[in-house]
């Protein structure tokens, strides 16, 4: 069977969208660290649909690896003409399959150095842009992480940045060559679910600079933007259930398909001093404030995905629909949501809260997503303390309870225990702390996880989580669910 590639296109069904443009089309405008499925589904198909119409075309993407495992979409891409398929699943089972073409290149850092930092310096390059986890931020304030204590930092850092390591030392050593030869420094865009991405990405890179040249750094705080961003769209990991799909719809070979959910959403502070694609044109927010979006997606959506992470996978679920098609547990989901996360938000003025809460439910319920629970349970340790802790906090702050939310750190340890047990895969940078945490008494949990620790100073949230962990302990998740007041 033939691969996909641009030699194929006229061959696929008429009714799958092709790139209307070929790669003498378009020009490297971006570089992006982190081509993953959500990168791909996201961010590369709204460039798409804009150079689809004759825009943007001179902001394609270039795509960087820096992970052993990006050699395999190195391999993807390269074997496709840098093509992909993006398969829409509809609730009533209608595939909406689209190929994409704005990623005009692909770079594999430890092969290709050279070539990465002159991309990465070229003019023409105006925005960088991330989508590295919540983990690949080298300075993170909700969880205390400093550059100077990542060792892949220490060790790039040592050589100069003569042989960057992370996304943040290619773009010090990228700004610091654009700096040396006259050219404007780029816009660093994140792209990441973390609270104030565009801080969080200042810090990382700042601080990052400050090791290497204190006036390098002074020089990216006056001359380079860091915009904030809020991006949503549910995108599983690919199976071979989706390559399936495609070779027998298409009747071609796509390496590494993307398959996710109807809806995206894109928020993007509009500080962009060396331009921007026209991004408003294809139904991305442009705004001076991100923050109350950002806040609304974080701790409702992510906020309930942690909430059913855990706790869905102890009640026997694999899937975030079979999960929510039960409605004692879509009811715990919603209390999480309506009692205690709403509460802590300011709405921007127009925005259909209850609407967008109602969407919600009907995207956790899409039966074609088929996205595992097991998912939402990896590097809990980042997670938790972004989307769901700030709503304990500003609950807590305002002499209010919130049982959800206790309740969903001692599914957290409760998943912890079983994994000390071998009964519960435990994917976590902080897996060894966390069991160990779990180990011990109920207290020990929130006393001995940095993050938690600040809880076990109130009494209140402490009887709460004590109360949760005993019907956990004792009668399982249904217990735990019925027992929520």
């Amino acid at each position: 069977m033939k691969r996909l590639g641009r030699s194929v296109l006229g061959l696929l069904p008429d009714n799958v969208a092709v790139p209307q443009y070929g790669d003498q089309d378009v020009r490297v405008g971006i570089v992006h660290f982190g081509v993953g499925n959500f990168h791909r589904a996201h961010q590369a198909m709204y460039l798409d649909r804009l150079m689809n119409v004759g825009l943007a075309r001179d902001w394609a993407i270039c795509g960087v690896g820096l992970l052993e495992g990006d050699a395999r979409m190195r391999d993807a891409l390269r074997g496709q003409d840098g093509l992909y398929t993006l398969t829409l699943r509809h609730p009533d089972g209608t595939d909406e399959i689209s190929v994409i073409g704005s990623i005009a290149r692909f770079l594999y850092a430890p092969e290709q150095p050279e070539a990465v930092l002159e991309q990465l310096v070229c003019p023409d390059v105006r925005i960088v842009s991330l989508t590295i986890t919540e983990g690949g931020y080298v300075a993170d304030p909700i969880n205390g992480r400093n550059p100077e204590d990542d060792p892949l930092v220490a060790a790039e850092v040592a050589g100069g940045l003569a042989q960057p390591r992370t996304a943040f030392g290619w773009i010090v050593a990228a700004l610091r060559e654009r700096r040396a030869r006259g050219i404007a420094p780029f816009t660093v865009l994140s792209c990441d679910n973390i609270p104030g991405n565009g801080q969080v990405s200042r810090l990382s890179v700042e601080g990052v600079a400050r090791l290497v040249d204190p006036q390098l750094a002074e020089w990216i705080a006056a001359e380079v933007a860091f915009p904030a961003t809020m991006v949503d769209r549910i995108t599983p990991v690919t199976a071979p259930a989706d390559l399936d799909r495609v070779r027998e719809t298409l009747g071609v070979e796509d390496a590494w398909p993307v398959a996710s959910e109807p809806f995206a959403q894109w928020v993007v502070e509009d500080h962009f001093p060396n331009g921007r694609p026209p991004l408003e044109q294809v139904g991305v927010t442009l705004t001076g404030d991100v923050e109350p979006y950002e806040a609304i997606k974080l701790r409702l959506l992510n906020g309930a995905h942690q909430a059913m992470a855990y706790l869905g996978q102890l009640a026997g679920f694999t899937y975030v629909d079979e999960a929510c098609a039960d409605p004692r547990f879509a009811g715990f989901v919603r209390a999480y949501i309506e009692r205690e996360g709403v509460p802590t938000l300011t709405v921007p003025d127009g925005f259909d809260l209850p609407g967008y809460i109602e969407q919600l439910f009907e995207r956790f319920g899409n039966p074609q997503v088929r996205d595992p629970l097991a998912r939402l349970s990896v590097d809990t340790s980042n997670r938790i303390p972004k989307f769901l802790l700030p709503v304990v906090a500003d609950r807590l702050a305002a002499g209010s309870s919130c049982p959800v939310g206790a309740a969903v750190i001692a599914a957290w340890r409760a998943g912890c225990r079983l994994a000390a047990q071998g009964r519960f895969t435990l994917d976590d940078a902080d897996a060894t702390l966390l069991v160990a945490a779990a180990s011990g008494d109920q207290r020990d949990f929130l006393t001995q996880v940095p993050t938690l620790a600040p809880f076990a100073a109130n009494p209140g949230f402490v009887a709460a989580f004590e109360r949760a962990a005993d019907l956990l302990d004792r009668g399982g998740p249904d217990a735990l669910i019925d027992g929520i007041e």
